[in-house]
């Protein structure tokens, strides 16, 4: 089962950095492939809420549950809901933040598990480690700096 990984140092403080990546339906804010994002179904930081996303590269909306927050470990995970951009079957994504704790700053790691065709796998683990979590963290260190 291929799963994408990346992960990086933001400059701000473990609650800051928490406190965007647990705002579950305001993932534009740091994520630049996402055009839009907002709580479709449910309340946004309660598990079960689902947020709707759309790319700049324009597509169809897709959606997003959210399935685990967990405050004390500051960690998140959510899958897809159907049909996606990707053409992935099945995805679930963690999102962990931990504090670097000689210099104040946080690690932030970012991944996945999914379902598709094996000669998808390469090109899809690209797009996820790089363009989505890859970009995502280096999003949020300019978002938070």
């Amino acid at each position: 089962m291929p799963r994408p990984y990346a992960s990086g140092v933001v400059a701000a403080s473990v609650e800051k950095v928490w406190a965007q990546v647990r705002a579950f339906g305001d993932v534009s804010a740091f994520l630049p492939a996402v055009g839009h994002s907002e709580i479709a179904d449910g309340v946004d930081g309660q598990v079960g809420a689902v947020r709707r996303l759309t790319l700049d590269a324009g597509g169809d909306p897709f959606d997003e549950r959210l399935l685990v927050l967990d405050d004390p470990g500051r960690t998140l995970t959510y899958a897809f809901t159907g049909a996606n951009p990707f053409g992935v079957r099945r995805y679930v994504s963690t999102v962990r933040v931990s504090p670097v704790t000689d210099t104040g700053e946080s690690f932030v790691e970012w991944w996945a598990e999914y379902d598709a065709d094996a000669g998808q796998e390469k090109e899809l683990n690209r797009t996820f480690a790089q363009d989505v979590y890859g970009s995502g963290i280096a999003g949020l260190r300019k978002l938070l700096a």
